[in-house]
């Protein structure tokens, strides 16, 4: 236990020993009654040390239950622990209930007479509980006779100004002086364990719920770095939101390898929009898209009469990403000139425009991507070796398409339902045999070969579902025979016949009589066409 903890409980023991001399002398006076409270002091006593050395909570509940069970006498007590920031009060320890009755110990700030003590700090006496409206009897079902005639005594357990919960019993009182002396009694025991109290809540319930808060945050953190424009559930992908995730909140190199049409651009995005420069620039720039002499005016930037042309100053693409990213796709297909000036750039932050000798300096984070294997080029001497080993400080592999699984069927979804919306077409769903087509094809392309086809299957499509037949001719020949793959008005007929098949069996779980009899045909016709495009019945059972 922290030092404070021990420094405070101690007071608080120290305050509550004159309250324990006070209440008994108050109870030595009272005690004209045919009920005497003086044997209750040692016990308060040890209530006392118990906290005061070890605070001990449950301990200390053993002792406070003998008391007002044994010496005042209780039919039952309850001590109940309230939690400040749910507003919930729960049963925490009892004597005289049931599993049953213990089990609906639950109330909400404010609710019944627990509710409201817990609510005002104040305590609550009810001479005869069937006479009131507000007793709830949530955790005793009150019988006929005697039961009739309990008193219930609420009183707060406070800390300061704060409420930690209630102790509450129930007995019958033929004396209202004793009544009020059980009162002053339960205050007191409220006053002794406050502090423990106190610390118990904090370690049992406010640390595992701010630790359980915490987890919930950082998953949500998690799902923050898994932007809505990137699609994918698969292994692969969650690696990479992973990567996402830990790299965003720094300002390193990322180069980002992988096929064309994985991508990439999507991932820099993703860094960049998740990270602390978020609101600065971020500005794109394929190296493969210009010659040579272009790109180092529209990376660096000119000055007036710098070349042919130059009629005016023009701030290059560095000094457009200040204070925010730029992402370098391509970086591969830079020349060796230009590898050295990027390397600078890279190394010191700083650059000269084309005409100009002045240092611009800027501070911006670089992401470069290429689906060029740069170790090899290194090998090779077409790629700068210091520059690789600058832009290789972490480098996100991005999977391709066919290594993604479920992910192609959850982007084509994704493509139809865009697509859809675009062309104002209603297409509903993709059909089974576009579905194998879909996940067999291994997809040179990627993700954008993915999308350019089911742009192409929305167009075609007549009646809400994509076919096997509005894909392209080179999704369907795994599916299809050779014959009926080999183009023209052959291949339509197949690719139609093929997907009427595949869907009537799916339609009746595999069983060939029914799907024959909904496309008209005897179930010897329908075997024959099977056998053609080496479909098996049993797979759709």
């Amino acid at each position: 236990m922290p030092c404070g903890n021990k420094q405070s409980t101690q007071a608080a023991f120290e305050n509550n020993t004159g309250q324990i001399i006070k209440a008994h002398v108050d109870t030595l006076n009272k005690c004209k009654s045919h009920e005497c409270r003086a044997k209750v002091l040692p016990l308060l006593y040890q209530m006392s040390r118990v906290i005061a050395e070890s605070s001990d909570l449950s301990h200390t509940l053993i002792i406070m239950r003998r008391i007002m069970k044994r010496e005042m006498k209780m039919v039952c007590g309850m001590i109940c622990l309230c939690h400040q920031r749910t507003g919930r009060i729960f049963l925490h320890d009892s004597f005289g209930l049931t599993e049953t009755e213990e089990s609906k110990g639950v109330y909400n700030m404010g609710e019944g007479v627990t509710g409201k003590v817990a609510e005002t700090g104040k305590p609550i006496i009810l001479t005869r509980v069937s006479d009131e409206p507000e007793f709830l009897h949530r955790t005793r079902e009150l019988k006929y006779g005697l039961d009739q005639e309990l008193s219930f005594i609420c009183v707060p357990i406070k800390r300061g100004q704060k409420v930690l919960g209630t102790i509450s019993a129930e007995r019958i009182y033929d004396s209202k002086k004793l009544l009020e002396q059980d009162v002053e009694i339960l205050s007191t025991f409220a006053g002794v364990i406050a502090p423990v109290v106190d610390l118990y809540l904090m370690e049992n319930v406010d640390k595992p719920m701010l630790e359980r808060e915490n987890k919930r945050l950082s998953d949500a953190l998690k799902k923050r770095f898994r932007p809505s424009n990137i699609i994918g559930n698969s292994k692969a992908m969650t690696e990479v939101y992973d990567y996402i995730g830990k790299i965003a909140s720094t300002k390193t190199t990322v180069l980002i390898l992988g096929e064309s049409g994985v991508g990439k651009e999507l991932v820099a995005g993703a860094i960049h929009y998740n990270s602390p420069i978020a609101d600065g620039p971020f500005i794109k720039f394929n190296c493969a898209a210009l010659p040579e002499n272009i790109i180092e005016s529209e990376l660096f930037g000119h000055e007036k009469g710098s070349f042919t042309g130059a009629v005016a100053p023009r701030i290059g693409r560095f000094e457009e990403a200040d204070g925010g990213t730029i992402f370098l796709d391509e970086v591969g297909e830079l020349s060796l000139a230009m590898q050295a000036k990027l390397l600078r750039v890279l190394q010191e932050k700083t650059f000269e425009r084309v005409g100009s000798n002045k240092p611009i300096k800027v501070d911006i984070r670089i992401i470069a991507a290429t689906n060029r294997n740069l170790s090899d080029m290194v090998t090779n001497g077409t790629f700068r070796e210091d520059l690789y080993y600058r832009l290789n400080i972490f480098p996100i592999i991005i999977p391709p398409l066919r290594d993604r699984g479920s992910d192609i069927i959850i982007l084509a979804d994704h493509f139809v339902a865009c697509y859809s919306k675009e062309q104002k077409k209603k297409v509903k769903r993709i059909s089974t045999p576009a579905i194998n087509m879909l996940i067999s094809y291994h997809w040179p392309g990627n993700v954008r070969e993915l999308e350019n086809a089911i742009e192409r299957a929305v167009i075609l499509s007549e009646d809400e579902v994509i076919h096997g037949y509005n894909l392209p001719p080179s999704l369907q020949k795994p599916v299809l025979s050779d014959t009926a793959s080999q183009g023209g008005l052959e291949a339509k007929l197949a690719a139609v016949e093929y997907e009427m098949l595949v869907e009537a069996l799916k339609a009746h779980s595999g069983n060939i009589s029914e799907a024959a009899d909904e496309l008209g045909v005897t179930r010897r016709i329908f075997g024959l066409r099977l056998a053609k495009y080496k479909i098996d019945y049993r797979t759709f059972r």
